[in-house]
């Protein structure tokens, strides 16, 4: 019989491999956004439309909602508002630069994390998780110069998605106890499309929102449906890109820190700009400096498990 300090290290080694599984199909969730010809915002209302209709067509999925006490209701329906919100400028991040470009702000996100973490999920402030994920901005810098300036509003638009995926991430850890993971997953996406239908409401009557952002065109309804292979393309970025890694990232959060799996996640820039160079030609659009500060990005992310180890041995 395996003791409790094997037990934990198998759960851990599991959350592991699972959050990398999740990275793998990120991946392509940028290259399927630029894929799509949708506006960021009727994108991600379809996106997170098809995830919660799905789920909620499950018996087991509503019968666990209706068993939650209302106030956890609302504290998941919260956090859903922030996945919508991070995934309406990752997109808008997309349209406005390009995929490659928008996954790597996305690697500012530890910096956020070290310091939302301790206060959200109540965990210690760690004062060396903050210098690693400061080590993160000269890469950061780099792919900023290495870019047209014709993509910096993207660029801005992807630090602030970085922003929303800490929130999030940091409140699914302190409540992912207290919750089915795809019961969590239900209520998330249901109130993230309730969030983005009253956003399409108000951003359609101000056209100035809409030229700035670019996030919804003016001549486009955010009820806009998927036509041709953008139908195709959206099943498999709601099902094989949105479901299925949310529910196991909720799953990993059990046994590692958000701070440990969203710096595991900064791996996606490895996926998504092979697949953006391969699929879209995107590399005649970067610099020798892009890829260089996305090494140094990269090169963070692999340095962690040694930088972070414990005496134990275990990190997480």
């Amino acid at each position: 019989m395996p003791t409790p300090r094997t037990a934990e290290h198998i759960a851990t080694t599991k959350a592991w491999v699972q959050i990398h599984v999740c990275v793998v199909l990120w991946g392509f969730t940028a290259i399927l956004g630029k894929l799509i010809t949708l506006e960021a915002l009727p994108l991600v209302l379809w996106r997170m439309g098809l995830v919660a209709a799905s789920l909620f067509l499950l018996p087991v999925v509503w019968r666990s909602v209706m068993a939650l006490k209302p106030s956890l209701v609302l504290v998941y329906a919260g956090i859903g508002t922030l996945v919508a919100l991070h995934w309406l400028t990752f997109y808008g991040a997309i349209k406005l630069s390009n995929a490659s470009v928008a996954v790597t702000c996305i690697a500012t996100v530890p910096v956020f994390l070290s310091l939302v973490e301790p206060v959200l999920a109540g965990r210690r402030f760690q004062l060396k998780e903050l210098l690693l994920g400061l080590m993160v901005l000269p890469g950061i810098v780099l792919v900023v110069g290495g870019t047209p300036e014709t993509m910096n509003t993207g660029i801005t638009m992807g630090i602030v998605s970085a922003m929303f995926v800490a929130l999030f991430a940091a409140l699914n850890k302190r409540f992912i106890l207290r919750a089915d993971p795809l019961c969590m997953t239900a209520i998330e996406m249901a109130s993230g499309c309730a969030l983005l239908v009253v956003v399409g409401l108000v951003a359609g009557s101000v056209s100035a929102l809409t030229s700035v952002a670019g996030i919804l065109d003016t001549s486009t309804s955010i009820f806009a449906v998927p036509q041709g292979n953008d139908m195709l393309w959206m099943a498999v970025l709601a099902f094989g890109c949105t479901l299925l890694p949310f529910a196991l990232s909720l799953m990993a959060l059990r046994h590692l820190s958000a701070y440990a799996s969203a710096l595991a996640v900064n791996l996606e820039p490895i996926y998504a700009i092979a697949l953006a160079a391969l699929l879209l030609g995107e590399q005649q659009e970067l610099s020798a400096r892009f890829y260089l500060g996305a090494s140094i990005i990269i090169a963070v992310v692999l340095i962690y498990p040694w930088l972070m180890r414990s005496r134990s041995g275990k990190v997480a």
